[in-house]
């Protein structure tokens, strides 16, 4: 898994070192020999440590050869789900800490992949505890319940995703009800609502074709009468592209008031995932991100990208269809997962 960074980085930064440029060793003016009696043997030693240590060679990659390496690199990280942006970014970072830089010609992969771990390191944002988050507000004496509001299109599983997470909330102590707010597609109620007899969670819904901001905002009122910890609120899938659909999600953030705002979107789909991500972003303004299908990601560019277009943290990632496949994203073991 992610193997595109650990094995093609490496030899992409082979091919850098073998056309860097060996840094001279400043020639010595040569002075007048003056006359000794008898040579000590210390200056001798001293001549031969020197001999050896000129052998071990230095080398600097110029402007010039990593220019000509970086298109090669752009078009790698591009195949790789990762967005043009980020991969511009991603390749001006590295140039500015490995260009011109006295290294050993062995030193070279290591200082690369160094260098790149940096630069994920910190375009990645540090996920926040959303059970924690959630205590800090229902342990206050309003007792307001703590309300999220999930959005995404269709077929990125969002609605399992929240049948997940409300799992999770409920393993925790936290109680949970889930509002049914896609009121658009077809069987999209019997399908929240099935998740939610499944894992032992209410759900709140009105008919078909009904104001969906309407069933947050009676799903809230259920949640403050029953001392109900959280409220999770269902959309309607949206095309990112459909400026009424998301006048409508607008809507929902508007009268629901939600303490939070995910994207969910899949981790296969590359710039697809980006641009829906950053639509949403400036639509309501997301607070974090959940990606799915994340046990079928072999290149790991979209948690990159996503991550650094909305400058928002990745919250978790789906890893299957049962509701414990869901794990809490780790920066860490994912920069692991990409061999640096």
């Amino acid at each position: 898994m992610f193997k595109f960074l650990r094995d093609k980085i490496g030899n992409w930064a082979k091919k850098v070192s073998e056309k860097a440029e060996p840094v001279e060793t400043p020639k010595k003016i040569k002075e007048k020999p003056k006359k000794i009696t008898k040579p000590s043997p210390e200056p001798e030693e001293e001549n031969i440590f020197k001999k050896i240590t000129s052998k071990i060679s230095k080398v600097k990659i110029s402007e010039k050869e990593f220019e000509v390496y970086s298109e090669e690199l752009e078009m790698l990280l591009l195949e790789n789900n990762v967005a043009l942006e980020v991969s511009e970014k991603i390749i001006q970072k590295l140039k500015e800490k490995i260009v011109k830089k006295e290294l050993l010609k062995k030193e070279i992969e290591s200082e690369i992949k160094d260098s790149f771990k940096e630069i994920i390191e910190e375009i990645l944002i540090e996920p926040f505890d959303l059970v924690e988050k959630i205590k800090e507000k229902i342990s206050d004496q309003a007792k307001e319940p703590y309300v999220i509001l999930f959005c995404g299109i269709n077929g990125t599983g969002k609605t399992t995703t929240i049948a997940k997470i409300a799992d999770l909330l409920k393993h925790k102590g936290i109680s949970c009800i889930i509002a049914a707010a896609d009121t658009f597609r077809a069987a999209s109620i019997e399908q929240i609502k099935e998740h939610g007899d499944k894992i032992g969670i209410n759900v709140i819904a009105h008919d078909y074709g009904s104001d969906p901001a309407s069933v947050g905002f009676d799903a809230i009122k259920y949640a403050k009468k029953n001392f109900i910890d959280c409220v999770l609120i269902d959309t309607a899938g949206r095309m990112h592209t459909s400026k009424n659909l998301l006048k409508e999600i607008e809507k929902i953030s508007r009268v629901c008031k939600p303490d939070l705002k995910i994207f969910v979107g899949e981790s296969i789909t590359g710039n697809d995932a980006i641009e829906q991500a950053k639509s949403f972003d400036w639509t309501i303004g997301i607070d974090g991100i959940v990606l799915t299908k994340a046990d079928i990601d072999e290149k790991g560019g979209t948690s990159l990208s996503v991550g650094y277009v909305t400058k928002k943290p990745i919250l978790y990632l789906g890893t299957g269809q049962a509701y414990d496949k869901i794990e809490v994203f780790d920066k860490q073991k994912f920069i692991e997962k990409l061999g640096l």
